[in-house]
């Protein structure tokens, strides 16, 4: 009975992170950037912890934010703070597919904000961004909608 529970609740969770993967926006549970304020990476640079009282609904999903004037900023030009690849790992882009991020492992380069599946893979990231970043542009498109 146990076996039985756990597999179908991981079967479960497999296939809500297929859907989950099916959208632009890498947004667990709804929120984006797990409920982070996209603007304070750029403006306090560390991540920051949104309210559910700073709301705004962007590409089919919530955006939350720290402050007024940060969703104010976000609602002017909101395509100057979404994470690039829709918040999904960068390397995973750039090698052709889809992969879940964590939000400590966010890099802002060149005005863009990018996210990895996880440390490590941001270690490996970060020793070739330019040319990774180049291939995931180009892979992007094809990508982001599947």
């Amino acid at each position: 009975m146990t076996r039985t529970i756990i597999i179908a609740a991981l079967s479960f969770f497999s296939i809500m992170q297929a859907i989950a993967q099916q959208s632009e926006i890498f947004a667990p549970g709804g929120k984006a950037i797990n409920g982070y304020d996209p603007v304070a990476f750029f403006k306090a640079s560390k991540a920051v912890k949104g309210a559910d009282s700073l709301a705004y609904k962007y590409k089919d999903v919530t955006w939350l934010f720290s402050s007024q004037k940060n969703l104010a900023g976000f609602k002017e030009a909101p395509e100057k703070y979404v994470p690039q690849y829709g918040g999904y790992c960068a390397y995973g882009t750039a090698q052709g597919h889809k992969a879940p991020t964590q939000t400590d492992t966010w890099t802002v380069v060149n005005d863009k904000l990018y996210f990895n599946y996880n440390t490590k893979v941001k270690e490996s990231w970060s020793k070739d961004q330019q040319n990774l970043i180049r291939t995931a542009d180009q892979k992007w498109p094809g990508l982001k909608s599947n």
